[in-house]
């Protein structure tokens, strides 16, 4: 029998739903009973983490994030998985506290990287994220150079983020290959969706293999922390 996988979602509703997609999808399966059980606790009310990370006076989305954690332990999660990269600044702290390991993707990305010889990578991720080092740190503990937008450029990731795929509406492509070009400038050879909602612009336009997607890692991930099997 697989591990239980526990869900801390919302962050936001529809990454959550297309992260469930695709670990539906990326399972090995000839039947239901062969796919991981999920457990998924959506709550969009939790915080938002890159507001809180810019100004702590801001609310602070752990009390939340622990809570669901602690509930999803209750009902029998083994694994949390955790479909937002910037809440990967509270990782340790939940881990402890939890006494569960909590996954979001990022390690087994630069991991993946490095083992495929990528030398730089581009990041489009929050302006929390990216000051907290999450990504960048992460890449460069296995010898990956993180390559950055400049300020203008990543006011439009943000745009793309919080005013399109948040606001539900359908993701400028546009806006995404200017950035992308941008960091293709400044040397990137991929480029990391490195915020989930980035990954639904997938689910509008058909992104090339130059475009790293953090969720699908995370996915897989998922699946394989469970015992599940990984679909070729």
């Amino acid at each position: 029998m697989s591990k239980i996988l526990g869900v801390i979602g919302g962050l936001g509703p529809m990454a959550t739903a297309y992260f469930y997609e695709l670990v539906v999808s990326r399972t090995e399966a000839l039947s239901d009973g062969e796919h991981i059980e999920t457990l998924i606790h959506s709550c969009p009310q939790i915080p938002d983490r890159t507001a809180y990370i810019l100004d702590n006076s801001n609310p602070d989305p752990y009390p939340d994030l622990l809570r669901i954690g602690t509930e999803l332990r209750s009902l029998g999660a083994c694994v949390i998985a955790v479909p937002c990269i910037t809440a990967r600044i509270f990782n340790e702290r939940l881990q402890e506290d939890l006494g569960l390991p909590v996954i979001y993707g990022v390690d087994e990305t630069a991991e993946r990287l490095f083992s495929a010889g990528i030398k730089k990578a581009g990041i489009m991720a929050t302006d929390g994220s990216l000051k907290a080092g999450i990504l960048g740190n992460v890449l460069e503990s296995h010898n990956v150079t993180p390559v950055f937008p400049d300020a203008e450029h990543q006011k439009e990731v943000m745009r793309l983020i919080y005013d399109e795929v948040k606001a539900g509406k359908v993701p400028d492509l546009e806006r995404f290959n200017r950035v992308k070009e941008h960091l293709k400038a400044k040397g990137a050879e991929v480029f990391i969706l490195g915020c989930t909602e980035l990954s639904l612009i997938k689910r509008y336009h058909q992104l090339p293999s130059d475009c790293f997607d953090i969720l699908e890692v995370l996915a897989e991930e998922s699946v394989r922390s469970c015992e599940g099997k990984i679909k070729e």
